[in-house]
C-alpha cells in the first residue's frame, strides 16, 4: 500500500462544500469516486488539510489517500484529472511515508477573500463578493492588524460550534488593492488553523468597520467578549479562497 499526497484547486460554485455527504456532490465525493476507479474498484478514503463550505473555492488544497495499487505519480495524476469533472483538478501528486498525515502535519494555511466595491460584475458573482459600494480600505486595514497574533476567537466562529479550544494565532493580515481596478481589494489571512466560518465572520466584521458602522478598535473589544453575536454578519461563501496549506 503506497500513500500518496496531492495538492489540488477546486471551483466550489456547484458543490456542497468539501466534506462528504450522501446525496450532495462534493469534492471528497468526487475525489473518492475517481479514486476506487483507479484502485480497482477498493474504496478509497481521502483526509484533506480541512473541509471547506458550499461555494467556497480552493486554489492550493491539500489531502493524502492510500493505494492498494502501485502507479507513478505521473500517472497518478494524469488519470485523475481524467476521470474528475471539469471544476477539480489535481496540480501535483507526491509519494509520502505512512505516518504522513495532511490534517495533523498541516503548520498553517492562508486564506483570501476577494471584494468588488465597483459596479456589480454578473461574470465574477460566483468568484468576487460583490459589495458594489464604497469601503473605508484604510479602515479596514487597521482594523486587519488588532486581528493578528494569538487570540480567542470564539466571537468569530460559527454560533453553534463548541469547540475545547478556540484559542488561533493569525501571523499575518494583508490588504491587497488591485492595481488594474481601484474596486477591487484582497484581504489576506495567514494563520495556524481556522474555526468554522471563522473568516467570513471576520470579513463580514471588517466590511461594517468599512461601513463606518464601526471603529477599527473595536474588534479589541470583539475578540474580549468571546461572543459570536457581538461581532458582524457573515460574509458570503463566494469570495472567499483556501490559497494554501503550510507543511
Amino acid at each position: 500500500m503506497t500513500r500518496y499526497f496531492i495538492t489540488f484547486s477546486y471551483d466550489g460554485t456547484n458543490f456542497s462544500g468539501y466534506q462528504k455527504q450522501p446525496r450532495e456532490r462534493t469534492i471528497q465525493n468526487e475525489l473518492e469516486k475517481a479514486l476506487k476507479e483507479i484502485n480497482e474498484n477498493k474504496k478509497v478514503e481521502v483526509h484533506a488539510s480541512g473541509r471547506t463550505d458550499a461555494k467556497v473555492h480552493a486554489l492550493n488544497q491539500k489531502a493524502h489517500f492510500d493505494l492498494d495499487i502501485k502507479i507513478t505519480k505521473e500517472k497518478l495524476k494524469k488519470a485523475l484529472n481524467s476521470l474528475l469533472p471539469e471544476d477539480i483538478h489535481i496540480k501535483n501528486v507526491e509519494e509520502v511515508s505512512d505516518n504522513f498525515h495532511a490534517r495533523y502535519n498541516a503548520k498553517g494555511k492562508e486564506y483570501i477573500y476577494k471584494i468588488n466595491m465597483g459596479e456589480y460584475n454578473p461574470l465574477e458573482r460566483n468568484y468576487v463578493y460583490q459589495y458594489n459600494n464604497r469601503l473605508d480600505v484604510t479602515e479596514i486595514e487597521r482594523a486587519m492588524k488588532y486581528l493578528e497574533g494569538t487570540h480567542n476567537f470564539k466571537s468569530f466562529t460559527k454560533t453553534d460550534e463548541e469547540k475545547d479550544d478556540y484559542v488561533r494565532t493569525l501571523s499575518q493580515t494583508n490588504l491587497i488593492r488591485d492595481l488594474k481596478d481601484v474596486n477591487k481589494i484582497t484581504l489576506v489571512f495567514v494563520g495556524t488553523g481556522f474555526l468554522r466560518y471563522m473568516v467570513r465572520n471576520m470579513v463580514g466584521t471588517l466590511i461594517e468597520v468599512g461601513e463606518g458602522k464601526r471603529k477599527s478598535e473595536d474588534i479589541i473589544t470583539i475578540l474580549k467578549e468571546q461572543n459570536r453575536t457581538h461581532a458582524g454578519k457573515t460574509a458570503a461563501p463566494e469570495g472567499l479562497y483556501l490559497k494554501n496549506v503550510f507543511y
